[in-house]
């Protein structure tokens, strides 16, 4: 049953393209008004048709941006399932919530992985040590890959990158100072098989790879290619940042229960 009550609650959601629909949706059925900001028009794409979602894309610059667009749209709520690496956001969404006095939500996905004996987390992409001569594989985006790739070839590493199908994933993975052969565009696996990937790890006999604490499936998967293998996972440690105006989880229905009771 709908909920009419909320028929001109508008929720803003910032998210990728894994927890923002799943908000979005159960948010649609229960008639709110839903505005999804995404940065790229295929990430958009992730989300289905209806009337009462509005699609914005593109970057947000700075907190008075998210003050102009929460007071010109009416926002009732803002719900940041930002990337957990996406520090600058998530702080300029609490700064300028705190201000206007504006309700944020942080919904954060859980990472919990198995205890093995090739797990390893890390505080840096760099704070992989002894790797002369060994094979790494870097999972970690395209924003630092350049930078950390340099770090680990002067450091006598054989480096290797998977990279997004995106314009900026493959700009970045060949303007890099990685071999073209050694770099793979290949979208993550979303089930439990991870096939690609798995084969991409046995052609280019990966010993290392490296990864960030994002709780997402491609995280997932490299736990479950490495498991059991003779590799080494390195997991940089999701950063702290602090927000000291939001309510937070990591559950959806925990999420859309406090919607529905508060807003």
């Amino acid at each position: 049953m709908q909920n009419q009550r909320n028929c001109y609650k508008n929720v803003w959601i910032l998210s990728g393209t894994s927890d923002g629909p799943v908000i979005a949706n159960r948010l649609l059925e229960l008639n709110y008004s839903v505005f999804a900001s995404v940065l790229t028009y295929k990430a958009g794409q992730a989300y289905i048709e209806n009337p009462k979602l509005h699609i914005i894309t593109g970057k947000l610059n700075n907190k008075d941006q998210i003050i102009n667009f929460i007071n010109k749209n009416k926002i009732t709520c803002v719900v940041d399932a930002t990337h957990p690496f996406a520090i600058i956001i998530s702080k300029n969404l609490n700064n300028a919530c705190k201000e206007i006095n504006t309700p944020l939500l942080l919904f954060e996905r859980e990472s919990l992985i198995n205890n093995t004996n090739n797990f390893f987390y890390i505080n840096d992409l760099k704070d992989i040590n002894n790797v002369d001569n060994k094979n790494i594989l870097l999972a970690i985006g395209s924003r630092f890959l350049n930078d950390t790739a340099n770090y680990y070839m002067n450091c006598k590493a054989n480096v290797f990158t998977r990279v997004l199908p995106t314009y900026e994933g493959i700009t970045k993975a060949f303007g890099s100072c990685i071999k073209k052969s050694n770099i793979a565009i290949l979208e993550p696996s979303k089930n439990n098989k991870s096939n690609l990937e798995k084969k991409l790890c046995d052609f280019w006999e990966i010993d290392y790879v490296l990864c960030r604490e994002s709780g997402s499936y491609s995280q997932k998967n490299w736990e479950s290619i490495v498991s059991g293998s003779k590799m080494k996972l390195f997991l940089v440690k999701r950063p702290k940042v602090k927000n000291d105006y939001s309510y937070s989880f990591d559950q959806y229905h925990n999420l859309i229960n406090h919607i529905i009771k508060k807003y």
